[in-house]
């Protein structure tokens, strides 16, 4: 009996690191601190320094300035233009992205011949490169060989060649049908987890008491997949309201900064303009605004989760 416990002390001591859980547990989070870390946090901290000086491309001296590129930027008017523009882009992406996801995804969980090559299809658009995919929207939306205007235009909804980039409203339009057309098979692969997750009496039962279609899709289906559809607005919000991409290859934020947003005044400004110290203070402006809306997007997803 006294011996046991001499034997336990000695095979605990022999034990090899890799059988203790605590040392596993922080070997296998150290790689994702560190990403965090580097490509977050310290990029993040730089831009918090650089907001509250006045570094430039040409003097990158760090003198500390305090609040003056807010300031500055507060009585920019292309700053609260970008603003406002960030807010239609993002808010009106997301709809679009939420509702054709659902859609994409209910097609895409139905049992038809030659899903696999749907699949691949609604797919692409999200594993294409987003420069490349963008820049061929460019050829589509181009005032004289734009096919989308030529069909348009056959079709007798339009009697002349529409500027979809020369204008301020078809502008902003293109720009966030482009964005969702980019970000819904995201949405759609979110969804089709949450549909695949519905139980299949729950459906059975509804079919047996005589529900429809649309009455199964409104009463049962959307009601159980809300929390994943918010999900996957909360992703398609993240990625659109930081992404700079899609409005600055296909308008560079014209005409006259009608689809300029955050991100890429603050690109224009601290990069292409040379104002580091202002740049920064535009970019830190997204912060808040992100955290406040994802904040609120999680508070609803946990009231929609079941009790």
């Amino acid at each position: 009996m006294t011996a046991a416990p001499a034997v336990r002390r000695r095979a605990r001591t022999r034990a090899g690191l890799a059988d203790r859980d605590g040392f596993l547990a922080w070997a296998l989070l150290l790689p994702s601190v560190v990403y965090i870390v580097a490509l977050v946090g310290v990029p993040f901290l730089l831009a918090v320094a650089f907001a509250f000086s006045d570094v430039t491309t040409g003097d990158p001296s760090f003198d500390f300035v305090g609040f003056r590129n807010f300031t500055e930027i507060f009585h920019d008017g292309v700053f609260w233009r970008a603003l406002v523009n960030t807010l239609v882009f993002t808010g009106a992406s997301m709809v679009l992205i939420v509702v054709f996801g659902k859609i994409l995804a209910n097609i895409l969980v139905a049992d038809f011949h030659g899903k696999w090559f749907v699949r691949f299809l609604v797919l692409l658009p999200w594993t294409t490169p987003v420069a490349l995919s963008t820049i061929s929207w460019l050829w589509f939306l181009d005032s004289i060989y734009s096919p989308v205007d030529w069909v348009v235009r056959h079709a007798g909804l339009i009697s002349g060649n529409v500027v979809w980039l020369g204008r301020p409203w078809t502008a902003m339009g293109s720009v966030v049908a482009v964005q969702a057309w980019r970000l819904t098979p995201l949405a759609a692969v979110i969804m089709m987890a949450g549909l695949v997750a519905i139980p299949r009496d729950i459906d059975e039962a509804a079919r047996i008491d005589g529900a429809g279609f649309w009455r199964r899709m409104f009463e049962v289906t959307i009601p159980l997949t809300l929390p994943v559809i918010a999900v996957a607005g909360l992703f398609g919000a993240i990625m659109t309201f930081t992404d700079m991409t899609v409005p600055y290859v296909l308008t560079r934020g014209g005409p006259t900064h009608s689809t300029d947003v955050l991100a890429s005044w603050a690109y224009f400004r601290g990069i292409e303009g040379g104002d580091v110290g202002q740049g920064a203070a535009i970019a830190l402006f997204l912060f808040p605004l992100l955290l406040a809306g994802a904040v609120a997007i999680l508070r609803a997803v946990r009231r929609l989760e079941p009790q």
